[in-house]
């Protein structure tokens, strides 16, 4: 195994690592997998090409770090999407991967609660937000389901070593000021291509002193700029998390860091106490301005979830926004938790009888309507402000509404006016980190 090569960046360093090669930025590697995903939508493309490359008699080249979820079209809002979980299921059981059902919650969430992915790890998987598990010291990356299928036969995958962009915020965030507004932030100064085929590195003083479930949030949505992985490096607090979380050891590799030397495309530094509450306008997450700008806009809908915001201390944030107050009259609060754990977090410490006290509507645990697939999308007209990642046309329901991005407690904070607010206006909480314990069990996995 490779040691940290101080003139590296944290992709260079990883993806030596993980070749066997001395690389940089710019060369082509073919590189060891630790952990590959899919899910109901990518996974039966992705098991057409593990046939065809295996002759349909090949196995997994690692089942027990081979994960499924059902978390799109969960519950089924159709026979084709229960057809595709019925073949997800099947082929799960067959080859021996871990496999987790409607309910149990969104890829990205499982796998950092049931433990799959730490710190040097370099994780693939068959959706763009695998960018999610930088935010534990690894290399994740969306691949396409030919891709993800041939890695499942072989553990192997080839890269193009992205070059990096660094991303410096030192000092303490206002209160009403998290790492939503700081992805949205970045996204907005570099554009949604800004980052394309290059590695985010997030670092300094403010991002150290984040919890883990805020890291994964500036992970999650570099893809949002473009970005073949988002990173933020493993270190104490990590280690603790993920220890609490699993009970195991945690080490983090000498290779799972960018060294003093190393290169960079472009550094991006930023005073985090000089940093605004963000909104991203219609109709890309590019359209990122202060909240002042757009403070005023009636609302419709408001969306609280998704891989990116729907972690138990987001929800939480909401709910004790709301705790006592009722909806703004006219508008609706769609709210799914990322995870089933997460569900089960929200009964025990009664957030889930305070939102809906509020008028808020609580569902099953998975992605809701943040693709536009069913529980909740839009109408022809309406306005909806989420703590999604997206808000391309379309993405939330009709081509003809209109969604705006932002964090949770700018969400929770505008549901009680009907109309965006400044979240600044209100005190809002920050949490340490808070392990979900997770007792869903899955085919093939240890739980």
């Amino acid at each position: 195994m490779r040691d940290r090569d101080e003139t590296k960046t944290f992709a260079e360093n990883l993806l030596s690592a993980k070749s066997g090669a001395d690389v940089r930025a710019g060369e082509y590697v073919e590189a060891h997998i630790d952990v590959a995903m899919a899910h109901d939508i990518t996974g039966p493309l992705a098991f057409d090409t593990f046939e065809e490359v295996t002759g349909g008699e090949g196995t997994l080249f690692a089942p027990e770090r081979t994960v499924f979820t059902i978390d799109h079209h969960a519950p089924a809002d159709g026979v084709q999407a229960a057809n595709n979980h019925n073949r997800l299921r099947e082929f799960a059981a067959e080859h021996g991967a871990a496999q987790y059902d409607v309910g149990d919650g969104i890829c990205h969430q499982v796998l950092v609660e049931e433990g799959f992915v730490g710190p040097g790890d370099l994780v693939i998987g068959a959706d763009s937000h695998s960018t999610t598990y930088g935010g534990l010291g690894g290399f994740g990356t969306g691949v396409g389901s030919s891709d993800l299928g041939t890695a499942l036969a072989t553990g192997e995958l080839w890269f193009r070593v992205p070059t990096t962009l660094r991303f410096e915020v030192d000092g303490d965030l206002a209160d009403g000021v998290y790492a939503k507004d700081l992805i949205l932030r970045f996204i907005g100064d570099v554009g949604f291509d800004g980052c394309t085929y290059r590695a985010a590195e997030y670092a300094g003083s403010t991002v150290e002193s984040l919890p883990i479930y805020e890291r994964l949030v500036l992970a999650n949505m570099a893809i949002e700029m473009g970005g073949k992985a988002g990173i933020v490096e493993a270190d104490d607090r990590t280690v603790r998390f993920l220890e609490a979380q699993t009970g195991d050891t945690v080490e983090i590799p000498a290779y799972a860091h960018a060294g003093e030397a190393a290169e960079y495309e472009a550094v991006y530094s930023y005073d985090g106490s000089a940093i605004a509450p963000q909104v991203s306008k219609p109709s890309n997450p590019e359209n990122a301005v202060d909240v002042t700008d757009v403070e005023g806009t009636p609302l419709d809908q408001l969306f609280v979830g998704t891989c990116t915001n729907g972690r138990y201390e987001d929800i939480r944030l909401v709910a004790d926004i709301l705790a006592g107050e009722e909806l703004a009259p006219g508008v609706r609060m769609v709210v799914v938790p990322a995870s089933g754990a997460v569900y089960r977090e929200m009964l025990a410490t009664g957030v889930t009888e305070t939102l809906v006290d509020t008028g808020a509507i609580v569902q099953a645990a998975g992605c809701g309507p943040c693709a536009g697939y069913h529980q909740g999308v839009l109408g022809d007209g309406d306005v909806c402000l989420a703590t999604a990642n997206r808000n391309f046309p379309g993405r939330e329901g009709s081509m003809e509404s209109r969604v705006y991005l932002a964090s949770p407690a700018t969400v929770g904070v505008s549901a009680l006016y009907g109309e965006i607010t400044d979240p600044r206006t209100h005190a809002t909480n920050r949490y340490d980190d808070h392990v979900v314990s997770s007792s869903t069990t899955a085919g093939g996995a240890e739980s």
